[in-house]
């Protein structure tokens, strides 16, 4: 790929008048929980607006005004579909028809943990087929630093070179990195109050980009470059994944002792300054926080560099759920009953509370491990109604109803998400025997007795 330019050119100047104007036309690819609600703050913020996923289900929910995404509500998706000037659809030739591409596709992790930037590249080539002068691309999916510049424009640059294309980076064409900030059911923040942070390949990429964002988000901070906003990302996730991990070995250190973790976290919390309460659980879920830290530990071993501290975080996070299935087999052999053949519920298929988002959850890998003990499994969520096929799980089950009568058909339940939708108080009186890995049903701990055990 050719150098960037050094100073800003007429294409770059006409094309920062189109985005401050709102007459640039953006194309968001990847309509899911980053893509959605950004595409749906730009169009806000008055920019027109192309969705692009390879699923046709999105663009036929949205244009049936369905969200398929429940935290966000249907009133975003009737927005959307009502307005002239956002449509969704599958036809990635449409991407010359967009001044700003944004790229929101996975970056999951492959068999052995190393990154799996294919969407990313695959996107690339998609992009670079249809690639004019006057274009900015924006890649929004977390990954290592250098991702942007070494690997997605290079791609970019290389299909457009297939069509006998010859643009420039900085020149002709623009790109920078701005990580996805989304946090799923969170109501304290939302697309357009999160801070975006946004690194250019060069200055007047920068610039550009800083502008569209600007154009549907409060607060924009630019950064130096593409590699740092990259890195700022990892660092985010990685500083999660670690403390969690501190908590989750603290947790199996009190549980001898006799001492609850999670009012050890909560008393600690009462400190004003100098800490930051993080919490147990049956493991790390969602998209980030169990991934993002393998990719720097892989970017790392590529430059000769160890990450024990970050590598020891992951060992002990993606071992929380064999730690789990181990108390239920001690719960139930405390009470006469062998793991297997035993009737076990699982609450919650979600990563975390009151939403619909399955990705890395734990409860996946808390099933297999139960079921691979001759354990009998169901599960209940009342955001997830069914189960779908993913990238590492097929289970073919659907949600069964928490009621006091299905209750008592179970020898033990096991609380992996802690949905404000559960009836926690017949969940107490009518269940044999509970684990319970989020701390729910702390109020009915005298209630309960020895039936409940922490986890």
């Amino acid at each position: 790929m050719t150098q960037a330019a050094s100073a800003p050119t007429s294409v770059h100047a006409d094309l920062l008048a189109r985005i401050q104007q709102g007459h640039a036309r953006v194309g968001v690819i990847g309509l899911g929980y980053v893509g959605l609600p950004l595409a749906h703050a730009l169009h806000n913020g008055g920019l027109p607006v192309i969705g692009f996923d390879i699923d046709p289900a999105k663009p036929k929910a949205i244009k049936e005004g369905r969200n398929y995404l429940q935290h966000l509500g249907d009133d975003m998706i009737t927005s959307l579909r009502d307005s002239k000037r956002f449509e969704a659809t599958t036809d990635f030739g449409r991407l010359g028809e967009c001044d700003v591409i944004i790229v929101a596709v996975p970056t999951p992790l492959g068999r052995h943990q190393e990154p799996d930037i294919s969407y990313i590249l695959a996107t690339a080539d998609a992009i670079g087929k249809t690639l004019r002068s006057g274009q900015l691309v924006i890649l929004e999916s977390t990954t290592y630093p250098g991702t942007t510049r070494d690997d997605m424009m290079p791609a970019v640059f290389k299909a457009a070179g297939e069509k006998g294309m010859n643009l420039k980076l900085g020149r002709d064409v623009f790109g920078a990195f701005s990580p996805e900030r989304e946090d799923p059911g969170r109501k304290s923040h939302n697309t357009r109050t999160i801070p975006k942070l946004v690194g250019g390949l060069d200055d007047a990429s920068t610039e550009l980009a800083a502008a569209v964002y600007r154009k549907g988000i409060s607060e924009v901070v630019p950064v130096s470059t593409a590699e740092v906003a990259e890195a700022a990302k990892i660092l985010e996730n990685t500083f999660r994944a670690v403390n969690i991990a501190l908590v989750n070995e603290l947790k199996a250190i009190l549980e001898p002792l006799k001492i609850d973790v999670w009012e050890v976290v909560r008393a600690a919390a009462t400190k004003p300054f100098g800490y930051m309460p993080f919490f147990p659980g049956p493991g790390l879920g969602g998209h980030c926080i169990p991934i993002d830290p393998f990719y720097l530990t892989w970017k790392a071993k590529e430059h000769g560099r160890g990450t024990r501290f970050i590598e020891l975080a992951g060992e002990i996070n993606t071992s929380m759920p064999h730690y789990v299935v181990d108390r239920v087999a001690e719960h139930l052999n405390n009470h006469g009953k062998p793991v297997k053949d035993s009737k076990i519920l699982i609450l919650g298929l979600a990563y975390k509370a009151d939403i619909d988002d399955v990705r890395e959850s734990p409860s996946f890998e808390l099933i297999y491990l139960l079921l691979d003990r001759g354990a009998k499994v169901d599960y209940s969520d009342p955001h997830c109604a069914q189960t779908k096929a993913g990238r590492a799980f097929d289970l073919h089950m659907k949600s069964v109803p928490v009621t006091p009568e299905s209750l008592k058909q179970y020898d033990l339940v096991l609380v992996s998400t802690a949905h404000a939708a559960f009836d926690w108080n017949v969940i107490a009186k009518h269940s044999k025997l509970i684990v319970d890995t989020r701390d729910a049903l702390r109020k009915f701990h005298g209630e309960l007795g020895n039936r409940l055990k922490l986890a």
